[in-house]
């Protein structure tokens, strides 16, 4: 039998050393710090992860340069047999080690992408790993930071609801000398919502009813969210009554009916009208209440000029001071107080206006009683005004012309005077204290004084202060007497 000899098998004992380490040297990958390596992981430990790179010993991965994240477990980034990238950190630690790091060579191909996706507006993708003072950490194969400003529509007050979600944005802004990358989920939003808004808009028309939910509220109005845009509904169309503040009428989150009353494609903005998706009270006031109707109701303000009465289905009319009593008085609270209930009468009905003009006086007359007026309450004083006209040309503006009559020695005596009611606007008829009437006074000026020109003032007639004259001629009229 031939004895078959296995060329193949090489004899140590034949090589010297040096040809050993040459052979061996030939079989090691060459490489530099800096350099990317393709690698096996072999080994795993609590704190880091040994990978065959070709190397004469494993190349070692400390826990923090496997990933991004902060703490993370080495088992939970990689397992046995995995093929890995990773970048030489250093040749050889003080242990002689190779140290690699997968985290850097996953940064230095995402930067990459990363940066090229930034030129184009491309979106990344990344989950949220971290929330830190001030917004949101994700994983795009770097550390992207989401500003909490950018994350939604609208101020986000819980960031944790996001840890761990998915989350698509776009860079915004990139410095790779600071390792700062920025995004924004919120660019996004604006846009897919300005698609929506524009169809919307395109379908909306002047008339429509739609559902919305109050999404905000200003001083002059409520916006409502249409389901993609906003629309404003204005404080004088939330209601047919008079509204002083938005919050009277809605709250945020409402879901309420509006009707569009305007649509501007140009400058996307909605008019919405809540008022118009009720009955207008008025169309049925003018056949509840016509002209002439003698009506109850009751006194919910009280002004200067007269008082405010509420008829029913919050309609409220107006009833002059004029119209309160049949004798002249100084203010409203001499008649009535808010919340009294009253008798009035249909003076005027203006639809168009929304003015209903009501009468005590007349009501009273009709129904055959008195209103009574309680003297002891007093007009509210007010600061004289300055520099408001000079007199010249009195009693020239309309009105009935007043001329003076001397009457020596008709009034002769001493008698209080005070101002009672106003004569065409800045003008003052004044009354002694039988009623009398005895002269004029414009805002402003003291009581004009009587041809005898012996006046002696102790206030000014426009604050209601009394008066004193003495031997005074008489004020007529052209027509008779004055009152």
């Amino acid at each position: 039998m031939t004895e078959i000899k296995n060329t193949s098998v090489i004899d140590f004992s034949d090589i010297s050393d040096e040809q050993m380490n040459e052979m061996i040297d030939g079989t090691l990958t060459e490489f530099d710090e800096g350099d990317l390596v393709d690698g096996t992981v072999v080994k795993l430990e609590h704190d880091e992860v040994l990978v065959d790179i070709g190397f004469k010993s494993e190349g070692v991965i400390p826990a923090r340069e496997l990933s991004i994240r902060k703490d993370a477990d080495p088992s939970d980034i990689v397992s046995l047999g995995d093929k890995i990238e990773a970048l030489v950190l250093q040749k050889e630690d003080k242990d002689g080690r190779l140290i690699l790091s997968k985290k850097r060579a996953e940064y230095e191909r995402a930067w990459i992408s990363v940066e090229e996706k930034f030129k184009a507006g491309e979106v990344v993708t990344g989950e949220v790993i971290e929330v830190v003072k001030g917004g949101l950490i994700l994983d795009i194969g770097l550390r992207g930071f989401l500003p909490a400003s950018l994350v939604d529509l609208r101020r986000v007050k819980d960031l944790d609801a996001y840890l761990g979600t998915e989350i698509e944005a776009r860079v915004i802004e990139m410095d790779r000398n600071r390792n700062n990358v920025v995004l924004s989920r919120r660019v996004l939003l604006e846009e897919g919502r300005k698609n929506e808004r524009a169809e919307i808009l395109s379908k909306l028309s002047k008339g429509m009813r739609l559902k919305g939910n109050v999404s905000s509220i200003v001083d002059f109005g409520a916006f409502v969210d249409l389901g993609g845009i906003d629309g404003l509904v204005h404080i004088s169309e939330l209601s047919w009554n008079h509204v002083n503040h938005p919050s009277e009428v809605v709250k945020v989150g409402d879901e309420v009916e509006v009707e569009v009353l305007d649509v501007d494609l140009q400058r996307e903005r909605i008019s919405l009208g809540l008022k118009q998706t009720t009955p207008d009270p008025w169309i049925q006031l003018v056949e509840n209440y016509p002209v002439g109707t003698i009506v109850d109701g009751k006194v919910t303000k009280i002004v200067p000029f007269g008082a405010f009465v509420e008829l029913g289905d919050s309609i409220e009319g107006l009833v002059h001071i004029s119209e309160m009593a049949g004798r002249h008085i100084d203010t409203p609270a001499q008649v009535v107080h808010a919340g009294d209930d009253v008798k009035v009468k249909v003076m005027e009905i203006n639809p168009d206006r929304r003015r209903i003009s009501l009468s005590m006086k007349a009501a009273a007359e009709e129904l055959g009683f008195e209103i009574d007026v309680d003297e002891s309450v007093q007009a509210e004083e007010k600061p004289p005004q300055e520099g408001r006209g000079s007199g010249r040309g009195r009693g020239r503006r309309g009105g009935d012309r007043r001329r003076r009559v001397a009457s020596a020695g008709s009034c002769d005596c001493e008698r209080p005077v005070t101002f009672q009611r106003p004569l065409f606007g800045a003008a003052f008829l004044v009354y002694d204290s039988s009623g009398s009437f005895a002269g004029q006074s414009r805002r402003g000026r003291p009581w004009s004084p009587l041809p005898s020109g012996e006046v002696s003032q102790s206030g000014r007639a426009d604050q209601g202060l009394p008066l004193r004259i003495a031997s005074v001629g008489c004020w007529r009229t052209r027509g008779g007497a004055p009152g």
